[in-house]
This record gives structure tokens, C-alpha cells and sequence, in this order.
């Protein structure tokens, strides 16, 4: 690359080489996320099963439906962590350190999961957690700093490329990590999910040089007495909660349903707190208020498809499992090997979709954000029918098992409605934020990840109650109500957008 290059008004290098006409700096961003991903993919296509068949005890139905609540909530905590890693890049460390801080903790807590032992398995899930709240933010918001002054179009084409990086580490984790742990060892396999982690941070800190400035300063950074007032808070809530579970522990009570009622209270708090707190701020201007509210709209969407969306890491990974036919020849592959196939299919449909929603905009017919949205609602509502359909073929089959067809039709569908809400919901939360709270913002998106996944510690437990055919096909039809709702609503979440297309 020529010494000579200028920089944008984001800091970014211009000029000289591109990344499949994007620029360079995409090309490090692309694979540490790629490599991130790859270790977190690895991690949860294994997770249930682990969970089942190693940690926890009785029969087998009431672990399958832990094991799932326990999944969901993880999740939660995951993408709970994003909002607290949005503010120390913005008021402490900018996102550049922030994502390299956050990568390496991620790689330590996957070696802690390599440690046969059920207290290092938690505690590697708690590294990976603190981790992923600090990386997986900000190394958005540093994709949207790329595209600085770019029309709309084009950084929803970064954002589908970058996505891109997120599917193909996601597609090959669980082809590895997954057949290493459930055929080999599943330590062996957290382990090599530490490997990918490890590569993520090399390439970030050898790719760092194509970034220009973007992430090495605090948006709006803290001063010394919002410091010690931060301190303070994360002292005295980490306090109020160790004491409470000693207490629980310590007077016989404990069981880790509480963990699980609690964290799914605090995943609809959270945000509600966060929007109220984040409207009041001074340093909101009267212009940004409207977009603030536009995007509450586009989160409590994204809430219900997530939850929805995630469910192919808990109930449908157990559906997998036990409920369909996975011969090829004489061989059973493994269950984990389904967490591959969404993600292969949004690398052949994410550069058509990136391509689409440019040539559409080329000829002012590209769909709004809201309307994008409203059929994301409208697909994964209809993969639940799908996956209604599957669970009532499983109960009346003499084998009870369905061929490998039905999960594949219900992966079309949902990466179908994951393209038109995923990557177009990243770029336009670094669209519709103050510039000071941009790192805070793309925490809110994933938050709304982890709000999801946090009403699923509780939502995944009616599926034994009511079984596969009812369960699946009540919440399909919430899906499409609500996509059907923020269709008709559409037109006045457009007018709080302002200026956002």
C-alpha cells in the first residue's frame, strides 16, 4: 500500500487498495470478525448438547428444557455485555482498544472452557461474555466509521459484507468444533474454538495500520469524577449480586432457575432503563429525540425475531438431535452440523441481497427500512409454521423422526427474514445515532439480541407442555402479527427517521 495515502474525514486511509471495492481497513475487520465468530459459533453449536449430556442431572426432558433456558440466558448475558462495552469505548478507551482488550479475554475464557472441570466451564463462560460485550459492538461501529459521509446504499453494502466475515467463521465452527466435541472430546473442541480467537486478535493487531484513526479516541470521553461514579455503581450492583447468591447458596435454596428468572427480569429492564436514560441526556439534541424513538420501534421488532431467531441454538439443535433422521449411509452426523447451514446460506444470499438493495435504490424502488423489517417478521414467522409442521410429522412418524429436509426449509426461511432485518439493522443503528452515543446505540441493537434471548429462558419452557406442533406454530402467528403491525405502522416510523433513509 502506498505511503502517500490521505485520510478521510473519519481518519480511514483513502486511496490505494480496496477490499472487493470496499475499503482496505474492511479487510481487517473482516477477518477478526470472521475468526471471532468462528470461536463463538464452535462454542455454541455445542453448548446444549454439553450441557445435557455432561453438567446437569435428571431425566432427560427436564435437562433438555434447562439446557435450553440456561442457553437463552447466556446468550443474554453476551449481548447484555455489549451496552457496558459501547460506553467504555466511548468514554474510556475508544473501540480500537476496546476490541482488542475484548478479544483476548474471549480466547482465555475458550481455553478455560478447554479445562475438564464444571467450575473452569463457567468461568470460561463469563470471560467469553465480558469478552464479546467489549469486541462485538465496537467492531461495528468502527465498520459504520468506515463509510463516513458514504451514501446509504453503500454502507448497507459494507455491513452485508461484513456480515458475510460473520457467516463464514459461523458456517465452518460447527463442522469442526461441533464433530471434535461430540465425536472426539468436548473439551477438545472449546479448546480449538480458542484457536480461532487467538488468530481474531493476530489479525487485528496486524491489520491495525489500515484503520487510520477510527476507534483510537473516546467519542466523549469521561472525566475523572464520572470515573470514580462508574466504579462505584459496577462495585456496588457486583455486590448486590455475589451477596445475593451467597445468601441463596448459603440457606439451602439455591438452584439455577433463579439465575435464570433473574437475568430474564433484568433483560427487559435493562433496555427500558437505558432508552429513559438515554432520551433525558442533555447532550440529546432536539433533533436526535425523534430518531431515538424511531429506533425503540425497530428494537422491540428485533427483540421478537431474535428471540425466535435463536431458538436454532436451543430447541431446534434438541429437535436435531432426537427428532431427526441424520443418516448418510451408515454414518450419523452430528446434530451441531445443522448450526452450519444457516450460515452458508447468508454467504450465497448476503452479496445478492447487498447487490439487490443497491440496484433497487439506483432506481428509487428500494424498500424502507421499516418495510425490510416488517417481512423480516413476516419469514420468521412463517419458518415457525415450518417448524409447527415438522413437530406434528415427528409425532405421528413410526421412527419419531422427520427427514433432514424440514430444518433445512425452516433455515431458508429464517435466513431469508435475517437478511432483510440483520445487516440492514446494524447499518442503520450507526445511522440513526448521536454521534456521541454511537457505540451505546450499537449496544442497544444487541441488546435487543439479548432481550430476546432472555425472554427465551422462560418462552422455550412451554414447548414440553405443549408440545413441538403448538408451540412452534402460536409463535409463528405472533410473528406475522407483529409484521403485519409494523407494516401498518410504517409510514410514521419513516417520519421520526428524519433525514435516515
Amino acid at each position: 500500500m502506498a505511503s502517500s495515502l490521505t485520510k478521510d474525514s473519519a481518519g480511514a486511509p483513502t486511496g490505494g487498495k480496496t477490499f472487493f471495492g470496499h475499503p482496505r481497513g474492511m479487510a481487517t475487520l473482516f477477518m477478526t470478525e470472521m475468526w471471532e465468530r468462528f470461536s463463538w459459533y464452535g462454542m455454541r453449536g455445542i453448548l446444549v448438547l454439553y450441557l445435557i449430556a455432561g453438567v446437569l442431572d435428571g431425566p432427560l426432558e427436564g435437562r433438555e428444557a434447562l439446557a435450553a433456558s440456561i442457553y437463552g440466558v447466556y446468550n443474554a448475558v453476551v449481548y447484555m455485555a455489549a451496552m457496558p462495552g459501547g460506553w467504555v469505548a466511548d468514554r474510556l478507551w475508544g473501540a480500537r482498544k476496546a476490541v482488542l482488550v475484548g478479544g483476548i479475554v474471549i480466547a482465555l475464557g475458550h481455553f478455560t472452557l478447554a479445562i475438564p472441570s464444571d467450575l473452569a466451564f463457567f468461568c470460561g463462560l463469563g470471560l467469553i461474555a465480558i469478552g464479546t460485550g467489549l469486541l462485538k459492538p465496537n467492531i461495528s461501529a468502527m465498520v459504520g466509521g468506515l463509510y463516513e459521509g458514504q451514501p446509504s446504499a453503500r454502507r448497507d453494502a459494507g455491513f452485508t459484507l461484513f456480515y458475510m466475515a460473520i457467516n463464514i467463521g459461523g458456517m465452518a465452527a460447527p463442522l469442526v468444533v461441533g464433530y471434535l466435541g461430540e465425536h472426539v472430546d468436548w473439551h477438545l473442541g472449546f479448546g480449538v474454538a480458542g484457536i480461532g480467537m487467538t488468530l481474531a486478535v493476530i489479525q487485528y493487531v496486524l491489520g491495525g495500520r489500515h484503520l487510520g484513526d477510527i476507534g483510537k479516541q473516546p467519542g466523549t470521553p469521561a472525566s475523572p469524577e464520572e470515573k470514580r461514579s462508574a466504579l462505584r455503581k459496577v462495585a456496588l450492583w457486583g455486590g448486590i449480586a455475589v451477596v445475593a447468591l451467597v445468601l441463596d447458596i448459603a440457606l439451602g435454596t439455591y438452584d439455577i432457575e433463579h439465575i435464570v428468572n433473574v437475568l430474564a427480569v433484568l433483560g427487559i429492564v435493562v433496555p427500558i432503563v437505558y432508552f429513559v436514560t438515554m432520551y433525558r441526556n442533555p447532550a440529546l439534541t432536539s433533533a436526535d429525540k425523534p430518531k431515538i424513538q424511531a429506533f425503540v420501534w425497530f428494537f422491540a421488532t428485533a427483540v421478537l425475531f431474535w428471540m425466535i431467531y435463536d431458538q436454532s441454538g436451543s430447541l431446534l439443535t434438541i429437535f436435531a438431535d432426537g427428532k431427526t433422521d441424520r443418516m448418510i449411509g451408515g454414518w450419523e452426523f452430528p446434530a451441531s452440523w445443522y448450526q452450519s447451514v444457516n450460515p452458508a446460506m447468508v454467504i450465497v444470499l448476503a452479496p445478492l441481497f447487498a447487490t439487490l438493495w443497491v440496484k433497487l435504490a439506483q432506481r428509487d424502488r428500494e424498500p424502507s427500512t421499516p418495510m425490510k423489517f416488517a417481512l423480516a417478521m413476516l419469514l420468521i414467522g412463517g419458518s415457525f409454521g415450518i417448524m409447527g409442521l415438522a413437530g406434528a410429522a415427528a409425532a405421528n412418524s413410526d421412527t419419531g423422526k422427520v427427514t433432514v429436509f424440514w430444518l433445512l426449509s425452516v433455515y431458508l426461511v429464517q435466513t431469508l427474514g435475517e437478511m432483510c432485518l440483520s445487516p440492514v439493522g446494524l447499518s442503520l443503528s450507526t445511522k440513526l445515532a448521536p454521534k456521541q452515543f454511537v457505540g451505546q446505540i450499537m449496544g442497544l441493537w444487541f441488546l435487543a439480541t439479548a432481550t430476546g434471548n432472555a425472554l427465551n429462558g422462560w418462552t422455550t419452557k412451554l414447548n414440553a407442555p405443549l408440545g413441538d406442533a403448538m408451540y412452534y406454530t402460536l409463535w409463528g402467528v405472533i410473528a406475522v402479527a407483529a409484521g403485519l403491525a409494523f407494516m401498518t405502522a410504517g409510514k410514521k416510523i419513516r417520519a421520526l427517521m428524519g433525514d435516515v433513509k
